[in-house]
C-alpha cells in the first residue's frame, strides 16, 4: 500500500510539474516558456549582478534623468524583464482599456489597431513604432493595416525576439526591427508616413528629444503630467489634433488585469523559485519577478487613487513642409 501511495504521489508531482511548465509555461501561443526564462543579452551568471546594478540607479535618481545614463538604465531593465513579461503577460508590453465582453487579448489588439486608425494608415504606408519591444503591437498593426511597420528598440535581445516572432507570424515582409536609441533616430528625414508609440516614450529623459526624433525620421526616468506632453509637442512645432482619456467609461479600469492576476503571480513565483533553485532559471530571476509583482501593486494603487494612468492618448500632426523652390 505504501508503494502505491508513493507511486501516486510521484505521479501527481510529475503531472503538476508538467502542468506548470508545459501548460502554463507558454504565453500567447507558445511565445515563451518558463523553462526558457533568461536574462536577455545578459549571461546567466551575471543576471543577479545586473539586477543589483539596476537598483543602484535609484540610489542616484538624478542620474536616471540624464540622457547619458538612460540608455544603459533602460537596456538593463529590458534584459532583466523581457522574458518574464513575455511569459507572464504576452508579446505586447503595455496596458489597454478593459472592454466589457472582450478578453484581455482582444482588448489589447483593438487598442493597438486604434493607434494606426487614428493616423489613417493605408496599405503600403511606412510607419514607425517608437519603442517596439518584442513586436506585439507591430504585428497586430501590420496585419490590420497591411502597412510596412519599422520598429526601433534599444534592446538587442528584444530585436532578436521580435524578428523571430515576425517570421513565425508570416509578417516578416511587413515588419522590420532596428536596434537603436529612439532619442537618436537612425533614419532619414521624412522617411515615414506616420509614427506611433505605446507606453514607450515614457523612458525618455526629455520629451522634446522624442518628438523631434519622430519628426526627423516600466524603467522610467520620471513621471509626467499629460499637460507636459501636449505642451512639449507644441513647443517643438506639432499641432495637437486630439487628446482623450481612454480609461473613462464605458471602459473598465485599465488595472483590472493586474488585480485578476494575483493568483497567477503566486503560481508563477513558485515556479520561478523552483526553476532558479535547480539551476534552470538564472539566479536573480526570482528577485526580478518579485520586483515586477511589487510594481503591479503600485500601479494598481496608482490607478485606484487616480494619480497615475498610461491611458492618455494624444494625436499629433507634423507641420506641412513647403515644397522647396528649384
Amino acid at each position: 500500500m505504501d508503494s502505491v501511495a508513493l507511486f501516486c504521489t510521484g505521479a501527481l508531482l510529475a503531472c503538476g510539474l508538467y502542468w506548470f511548465v508545459c501548460v502554463l509555461g507558454p504565453a500567447e501561443v507558445k511565445g515563451k516558456r518558463a523553462v526558457d526564462l533568461s536574462g536577455g543579452s545578459i549571461s546567466a551568471e551575471k543576471v543577479q549582478d545586473n539586477y543589483k546594478q539596476y537598483w543602484s540607479f535609484f540610489r542616484r535618481p538624478k542620474e536616471i534623468e540624464t540622457a547619458e545614463k538612460v540608455p544603459a538604465f533602460v537596456d538593463t531593465f529590458y534584459n532583466l524583464v523581457t522574458d518574464i513579461y513575455e511569459w507572464g503577460w504576452g508579446q505586447s508590453f503595455h496596458f489597454s482599456p478593459s472592454i466589457p465582453g472582450k478578453s484581455h487579448r482582444e482588448a489589447t489588439r483593438l487598442h493597438e489597431e486604434m493607434a494606426v486608425d487614428l493616423i489613417n494608415v493605408k496599405p503600403g504606408d511606412r510607419v514607425l513604432d517608437v519603442g517596439c519591444g518584442v513586436g506585439g503591437p507591430m504585428r497586430a498593426i501590420a496585419a490590420h493595416s497591411r502597412a510596412k511597420v519599422v520598429g526601433i528598440t534599444i534592446n538587442e535581445y528584444q530585436v532578436n525576439r521580435a524578428r523571430l516572432h515576425n517570421k513565425k507570424a508570416g509578417l516578416d515582409s511587413l515588419c522590420e526591427v532596428v536596434c537603436g536609441n529612439f532619442l537618436e533616430m537612425p533614419f532619414q528625414d521624412n522617411s515615414f508616413d506616420g509614427a506611433y508609440s505605446i507606453e514607450a516614450t515614457c523612458h525618455a529623459p526629455k520629451l522634446e528629444e522624442v518628438i523631434q526624433g519622430i519628426e526627423r525620421g516600466d524603467a522610467l526616468p520620471g513621471l509626467r503630467s499629460y499637460l507636459d506632453i501636449a505642451g512639449t509637442a507644441k513647443k517643438v512645432g506639432f499641432e495637437v489634433v486630439k487628446e482623450k482619456d481612454l480609461a473613462k467609461p464605458p471602459a473598465l479600469p485599465w488595472w483590472t488585469r493586474l488585480k485578476m492576476g494575483r493568483i497567477a503571480y503566486w503560481r508563477n513565483h513558485i515556479l520561478v523559485t523552483v526553476l532558479a533553485a535547480i539551476g534552470i532559471a538564472p539566479k536573480g530571476t526570482v528577485d526580478v519577478h518579485e520586483m515586477l509583482f511589487k510594481t503591479a501593486d503600485y500601479l494598481t494603487r496608482g490607478g485606484d487613487t487616480e494619480i497615475f494612468s498610461p491611458m492618455h492618448m494624444i494625436l499629433l500632426k507634423k507641420p506641412e513642409v513647403p515644397p522647396s523652390k528649384s
